[in-house]
């Protein structure tokens, strides 16, 4: 716990077998009580090798649900767990796990509800190794989100993500698209609900191991991401109603 308040680290995984146990041996369990392993049917040993780690709380999805589907079982069994602070830590090591004590402070001290670990403030992206074209799409996908949603984020495409429970209470994340579009649904509904984003620098690994999406999936989501911010911006207006923040 920190500062009384129980903290539960939960990993959306697919076909994370190699990259597991050094994510999850670096997580500080001085100070995070419950891990969730949510294993989105891969086709390698991802379950076994969280059962040898003895992670207590796994679950097997009998279908691929997608990001987003995976991440709905994520937060839904660590609300099920009781916790005050929920975050979500990819277990393919593209994010360091020795963030979670400073991104875990800043929501236990109520300063900050949600916590993103930024790839772009301090040049963690370029000097991790991101591709330039996603790099570039990342600053153009931002500033366009920026300006629609009235906010001024350093991106919107990180996945490492802290949470309060309250956050997650309050807005409709299981509304959401299965796929990767789920993360800016998931901002979006948090700026429309009135609570505030803090982000941390945060620096990035890319390489076999790590997930990333492919050319075409990336431009999917690029779309999709566009289609977000224009809703949120028409809802806010009140020029259209959608559905994502009832």
């Amino acid at each position: 716990m920190l500062d009384n308040k129980k903290i539960v680290v939960v990993l959306p995984a697919y076909n994370a077998s190699r990259t597991l146990e050094k994510t999850y041996n670096e997580i500080p369990f001085d100070i995070v009580d419950d891990v969730v392993l949510v294993d989105d049917k891969s086709s390698d040993n991802t379950v076994e090798v969280g059962k040898q780690l003895g992670i207590k709380h796994i679950i097997s999805h009998e279908q691929n649900t997608g990001y987003g589907g995976n991440q709905k079982s994520c937060y839904n069994k660590a609300l099920e767990l009781n916790a005050d602070i929920v975050i979500m830590l990819h277990p393919d090591y593209q994010y360091t796990p020795k963030l979670i004590p400073a991104m875990a402070s800043l929501i236990a001290q109520d300063l900050y509800p949600c916590v993103l670990g930024s790839r772009i403030l301090g040049k963690g992206a370029l000097n991790g190794g991101m591709p330039i074209y996603k790099y570039i799409a990342n600053r153009f996908l931002t500033l366009t989100e920026n300006i629609l949603i009235g906010q001024k984020l350093s991106e919107y495409h990180t996945g490492y993500r802290a949470f309060s429970k309250e956050v997650l209470e309050s807005i409709s994340y299981n509304k959401n698209n299965d796929d990767f579009i789920f993360d800016n649904e998931m901002l979006s509904q948090i700026f429309m609900n009135g609570f505030e984003i803090a982000e941390i620098t945060c620096p990035t690994k890319y390489f076999e191991e790590a997930s990333s999406i492919n050319f075409s999936r990336s431009v999917k989501y690029g779309l999709g991401v566009l289609r977000v911010s224009l809703q949120h911006f028409l809802h806010k207006k009140r020029l259209l109603k959608s559905k994502l923040y009832n």
